[in-house]
């Protein structure tokens, strides 16, 4: 572990340990808003297949485009030679296991299934010295990981023995595997796996990162975790003073306290303390939740947030004192979950023109919740990505404008969500010809993401092309400067 501490130590961090938080990472030097704190390849990683996007992806890098199916196997894709090779000293491996897979049993190849294969091969590669261990990439870091197996429930201990079976038999040939380590293996991966992200944030696949899994969490982090290609790189979002704890969010941070702590709690096991969660209780804390997660009030020109009132006949705002009829809102409530829940059942079905359902809700939750509203959100992001779809750019627009105030509400500052969405807001106003208000988007946007991306990233590059693109037209027609908003 000496030789892991000094590399920790060239990068100006510093592993130290509490019984109340088990292991952090602490830094032994000053960092600076959008400095790289730490980057780690994946120890095993496999692309993702949901019903959302049922596309395959290559292996190595999770592209889309250009696939091919191993000949031998038939269950992996590469986007060309390059990364068939990168990926080959593995999938050399892993392919003679799958080619003994029955044919029946390949359906139940999902993806934790075969990141837990790819690690115990992966594992045996660095033994053989087939893949060279290093200091911050061997399976000793992977053995270090907390399990939280003495915390799950009977059900899921019996998922986890499941699939260690299965596991178990595609990896027969090897004696140094056991169904308990399995089981415990996918406990860790549960607690310390990361999904891969694209650029845009859309999940791609699913990575363990053992460095990384050092980071703890704070529902108001002093760093963020972004992806370059399957490399995961930790960046400051602020300065950080030397012996600060580097912290990241493990989940959506756009919730109530209550919502965020039972998140964790069912997933993490462990109840934040971080300087948000400790409001819980207080008068900030609870306004912050009822905005987030309650209802608005009955004057359309009044932004207050409403608590149940002490009769329990319904809620009062708490800035008008209007009273909202408790039946009027479970009314309300009732309709949307019965559209909610159609809208799934089509969408299980394979029916994507779900806009007019989606179009319904949004109409009733306007009505129900508050302007802020995460669930009015999320609509509304739906609805954006449904008008993208069908590219009717200008609605695409109008739901861009109305989302990005939510995001700056319910978000930091420095959030990359918020910088790409004033991305995509640049993008459609300059498809419109709205060459002055792109270029704000853009500058808007640059701001944000060459901290949380990176400014050599390809990503954030293009992002300047467009913006110098969109000046030199606004040049061209000497357009006026549009006044900031």
């Amino acid at each position: 572990m000496e030789d892991f501490h000094k590399a920790l130590n060239d990068k100006g961090l510093t592993v130290s340990s509490s019984p109340e938080k088990g292991r952090s990472l602490l830094t032994t030097r000053d960092f600076s808003p959008g400095e790289v704190i730490l980057s780690q390849e994946p120890y095993v990683s496999v692309p993702n297949r949901n019903s959302i996007d049922s596309r395959p992806k290559c292996e190595w890098c999770f592209s889309s485009s250009n696939l091919k199916k191993c000949s031998a196997c038939k269950v992996v894709w590469y986007c060309g030679r390059s990364c068939q090779t990168m990926d080959w000293k593995l999938h050399s491996l892993e392919c003679q296991v799958l080619c003994e897979v029955d044919k029946s049993r390949l359906t139940s190849l999902t993806p934790s299934i075969r990141l837990m294969v790819k690690l115990f091969l992966r594992r045996k590669l660095q033994k053989e010295k087939g893949i060279l261990s290093t200091s911050t990439d061997n399976y000793n870091l992977v053995e270090a990981l907390v399990s939280h197996m003495s915390d799950i429930n009977e059900e899921q201990l019996v998922s986890y023995a499941q699939m260690a079976n299965l596991v178990n038999l595609i990896l027969q040939s090897e004696p140094d595997v056991n169904i308990k380590e399995i089981a415990v293996n996918f406990s860790r991966l549960a607690c310390n796996a990361h999904t891969i992200c694209d650029a845009e944030l859309r999940p791609v696949g699913t990575g363990l990162y053992p460095v990384i899994s050092l980071i703890n969490h704070s529902c108001l982090p002093n760093s963020v975790l972004v992806f370059d290609g399957r490399v995961a790189v930790v960046r400051s979002l602020q300065y950080i003073p030397k012996g600060s704890e580097v912290l990241i969010s493990y989940i959506e941070t756009a919730a109530s306290t209550m919502t965020r702590q039972k998140s964790l709690k069912e997933q993490y096991f462990f109840t934040c303390t971080c300087t948000r969660c400790k409001e819980v209780g207080q008068h900030s804390d609870i306004r912050e939740s009822a905005i987030l997660e309650g209802y608005r009030c009955k004057d359309d020109n009044c932004i207050g947030f409403l608590l149940r009132d002490s009769e329990n006949k319904g809620f009062i705002c708490q800035q008008c004192g209007l009273l909202r009829d408790k039946e009027e809102v479970k009314s309300i409530a009732a309709e949307i979950k019965l559209l909610t829940e159609k809208v799934s059942t089509l969408s299980s079905e394979g029916k994507k023109d779900t806009r007019s359902i989606y179009t319904a809700i949004e109409k009733l939750q306007v009505k129900l919740c508050h302007p802020f509203s995460v669930n009015l959100m999320r609509t509304r992001e739906t609805l954006l990505k449904t008008y993208m779809e069908v590219q009717d750019w200008e609605q695409a627009l109008a739901y861009c404008r109305i989302i990005i105030p939510i995001y700056e509400r319910v978000y930091p500052s420095l959030h990359p969500l918020i910088g790409l969405q004033y991305y995509t807001c640049g993008k459609l106003e300059w498809f419109l010809g709205e060459t002055l208000e792109a270029i704000q988007s853009f500058t808007k946007a640059l701001g944000i993401l060459s901290i949380t991306h990176g400014t050599a990233t390809s990503f954030v590059k293009e992002l300047v092309l467009k913006l110098e693109e969109a000046h030199a037209e606004a040049s061209h027609k000497n357009l006026a400067p549009v006044r900031a908003t």
